[in-house]
Parts: structure tokens; sequence; C-alpha cells
């Protein structure tokens, strides 16, 4: 990739501590940006920086937190403030689908717009007047496609986030500020193997289902977050990009 300019540049990634998250950690300290790490759990996350460190990068703030918690937006605006001075990155990562063959309560649906919407919102609204302070803002939001065969929370979520994306973008657009989508199809992550545990199982559902006849690794989206990150990509927002192998089948 041509230089993307992120030496030195803030950035907030969460859900850092595996699969996705961890692997845009690794690709934006890579070129030089400046990290504050979020998960919801320390260990993952503390092996994030570890990893950062160990092949060279800066070493990242680290911070646990539940994203769906009421206060959770504010600490992680006090950290960038105390911890990077200002940020221009913001890769809301974190999410959760539902689980397979179970039908949701009122309790569920409510948790669903909680992870996979209303915290990316917040977290957004949260940190806009640093992002456009910085006049090369950047929000990448993790989602999904949107092909859904039965009901689903999680999916109902995410074109709730694509739609509000899409909106937002045209808010901040003027102070330099993107706003884009990303939709992963089926990366080869932690989150990915709990529904797909063996060699197998993967092989056998990307030789029937994904064009590529494979499973994406997570370094493969991460290029397209730090694509969407780079000052080259100015000029792209409101966007949502699948990175699928082919997966996804409407136009």
């Amino acid at each position: 990739m041509i230089d993307p300019g992120l030496a030195g540049v803030g950035a907030v990634v969460t859900g850092a501590g595996a699969g996705i998250g961890r692997a845009v950690a690794e690709d934006l300290a890579r070129h030089g940006a400046r990290l504050l790490l979020v998960a919801r759990r320390t260990g993952p996350i503390e092996e994030t920086a570890g990893r950062i460190v160990a092949g060279g990068g800066a070493p990242p703030v680290v911070l646990a937190v539940d994203l769906a918690a009421p206060d959770a937006a504010g600490r992680i605006a006090n950290a960038v403030r105390a911890e990077l001075g200002g940020v221009a990155i913001l890769v809301n990562n974190a999410g959760q689908a539902d689980p397979p063959g179970v039908a949701l309560d009122e309790a569920g649906w409510q948790r669903s717009f909680e992870l996979n919407f209303h915290v990316k919102r917040r977290l957004a609204e949260e940190l806009r007047p640093a992002l456009e302070a910085s006049g090369r803002g950047r929000v990448v939001n993790l989602v999904g496609l949107l092909e859904p065969t039965v009901v689903s929370a999680a999916q109902a979520a995410i074109a709730a986030c694509r739609l509000w994306s899409k909106a937002f973008s045209r808010e901040v657009a003027a102070a330099g500020v993107t706003v884009n989508c990303v939709a992963p199809g089926r990366i080869d992550s932690e989150q990915v193997r709990r529904h797909f545990p063996t060699p197998e199982s993967r092989s056998a559902y990307a030789v029937a289902h994904v064009p590529a006849r494979r499973f994406g690794e997570p370094a493969e989206a991460a290029a397209l977050v730090t694509f969407l990150c780079s000052v080259q990509a100015a000029y792209l927002t409101g966007q949502t990009v699948a990175v699928d192998g082919g997966l996804q089948r409407h136009a």
C-alpha cells in the first residue's frame, strides 16, 4: 500500500482482543498509529498490545470496559483526552451475532441492538468533536451482510447501523470526516469458529456458499479498514463495502 498517512494519528479500536479487531489494531500500528484498544476483558487486549510491541509498534493504551455500560462512551472519550490527546480514527468493531437456532426474547433483542447499533452510534457521537477537530476523521463500523434467511435481531440492528452511518456521514463530511461500514463475510476468527469448529465444517460451508471457496483471514478485512482510514480514502464516505469472497448474492 502507498503510505496511508497514519503515522502519529490517534486511533480507537473496539473489540480489539481477537479476530478482526486484533488484526485491525496490528495493521494500524504497523503504519504508525497511536492506539487505544478497547474490549470487555483485560487479558485479550493486553495480548494484542503485546503483539503490537513485539512487532515494533508503539505501546498501545488498553482500556477494559463493557461497551454496553451507560458510561462506556464517556470513559473512552476521557481516555482519549488523557492518553492520546486527540483522535482521528474510530474503528467500531465490537458486536455480537445471534445464537444460532435460538429465538430471542425481548431482553435479547435489546441486547443485540445495544451491541450492534447503539454502542457504535454513541461512541461516534461522543468522539465527534475530536474527529472533526482532527480535520481528517475516519469512522469505520464493522457490521455484516444483509441477507436474512430467518428473523434476526443482529441483522435488524446491522440494518439500523448501516442506515445511521449513511446519514451521519452527510453531517460530518464538510469537516473532513468520513463514515463507512465494512461488512465481513465468513472470516476465520474465534467468533466464526464457534459455529464452524472444524476445518471440515469450514471447508464444506465455503465450497457450498462462498465463490472464493474459502473463509477470509482477519488480515484481509483489516487491510480494507486501513485503506478506509488512509488519506487516500478521503473522498470515500457513506458506503458499505463487503469483504466476503463473493458470498453476498445481491447486486
